[in-house]
């Protein structure tokens, strides 16, 4: 993902409410699954970290982004927000622009 890549995507993404929030548990396998099947639907979601969970926000982020296959676009505090492409060119609803 190149430079303007990710600024468009974080520009989108600021309009975003999270709609994942990680606790104390962290991450488990049923957040995974969830987290998944929302980037399948959305392809760009915004994830909140609790103040209870111990885990770093960056660290959570990139466990997320590998067992998802997405990538992580930015983390601003406790806020993460992951991109992944819909395979199918015709379903993207995300284009993203070239350099």
């Amino acid at each position: 993902m190149t430079s303007k890549q990710r600024a468009y995507l974080k520009s989108i993404s600021s309009t975003y409410e999270p709609i994942f929030q990680i606790g104390k548990s962290s991450i488990t396998p049923a957040m995974v699954d969830a987290v998944s099947e929302a980037l399948a639907a959305r392809e760009l979601i915004k994830v909140s970290v609790l103040k209870n969970c111990a885990d770093d926000p960056r660290d959570i982020a990139e466990l997320l982004a590998e067992r998802t296959r997405s990538q992580v676009v930015h983390v601003i505090g406790k806020k993460i927000v992951l991109y992944r492409a819909n395979p199918k060119k015709e379903d993207r609803k995300i284009i993203l622009p070239l350099d």
